[in-house]
């Protein structure tokens, strides 16, 4: 596109004229990131334990704030089912063999056995003579009522 001279000088004239753009307005200071601050053990344990300990050292008259019994529960639930979930995963990971004498409609059938399913024990060991002397003990009484 070209323009004729006079034009192209009412152009300049008038790019002179324009106002400047205004300088962008500076934002308020912030804080750092709040990751790099640091923060109380009562904000960051996680072992409901030694926050309990953390909370009575905190507290001067053994007053604690509703939210940080909160986070206390919270923390105790946690670990009971972490608790919970490693006992399960320690049973399963058990490769125990219930009893050849247990009928195989309780192998199979639904819902919970409750029999008893007890791992093989070594024949002649102490733990199987205890188990046989305890079975023994229990018919005799089975025997005497």
């Amino acid at each position: 596109m070209s323009f004729d001279p006079h034009s192209l000088e009412r152009l300049r004239e008038l790019g002179r004229q324009l106002p400047k753009p205004l300088s962008s307005p500076e934002k308020p200071a912030q804080k750092e990131t709040r990751a790099s601050e640091q923060r109380h053990r009562v904000e960051t344990e996680e072992d409901p334990q030694a926050l309990f300990r953390e909370l009575m050292q905190v507290s001067p008259d053994g007053n604690v704030p509703t939210h940080l019994m909160a986070r206390l529960k919270d923390v105790e639930d946690t670990q009971k089912k972490q608790q919970r979930q490693d006992a399960s995963n320690q049973i399963s990971s058990r490769n125990e063999e219930p009893l050849p004498s247990t009928p195989a409609s309780t192998k199979a059938g639904k819902g919970k056995s409750t029999l008893p399913q007890r791992r093989r024990l070594a024949a002649g060991s102490e733990e199987e003579s205890l188990y046989v002397a305890f079975g023994q003990l229990l018919l005799e009484d089975e025997d005497e009522t």
